[in-house]
């Protein structure tokens, strides 16, 4: 493994709520991180999607550790603030959500991704979310 990915793993399984969503970290390279994450019916809303929160909250993770790959060592991320789309209900064995840096200067950084569902091999975007990733 690279030292970049020990580097987001390491913090990666320090978020309690991502380990209880039972999401994985599966791909870390320079600027762009992959997390998965298998569908539970514990976390669906009642129509029997995965809910919105919890899209979000991989959207979330992914923009910010893509922003932590682009940080000196001793730093650390928070989310400024993040905008996202629905564009589908979140029906699926299993969501992939990739998140890729824009931009990234000394304090901010502008980060976009997306949440795709898989199901049967297929692949459908489920949301589209840019967010402001802050350098601390």
């Amino acid at each position: 493994m690279t030292p970049i990915f020990e580097r987001i793993r390491k913090s990666f399984n320090q978020q309690s709520f991502m380990q209880t969503l039972g999401a994985e970290l599966v791909a870390v390279k320079d600027g762009t991180v992959t997390i998965e994450l298998p569908f539970s019916e514990f976390l669906c809303q009642q129509q029997g999607f995965l809910h919105a929160g919890v899209v979000a909250t991989l959207a979330d993770n992914v923009c910010g550790y893509a922003a932590l790959t682009q940080t000196p060592d001793h730093a650390d991320v928070v989310t400024a603030e993040f905008k996202i789309n629905f564009v589908r209900p979140a029906i699926g064995e299993r969501l992939v959500a990739v998140g890729k840096v824009e931009t990234v200067g000394k304090r901010l950084c502008v980060c976009r991704g997306e949440v795709s569902a898989i199901s049967q091999g297929n692949s459908k975007v489920v949301a589209i979310v840019q967010a402001t990733v802050a350098v601390v």
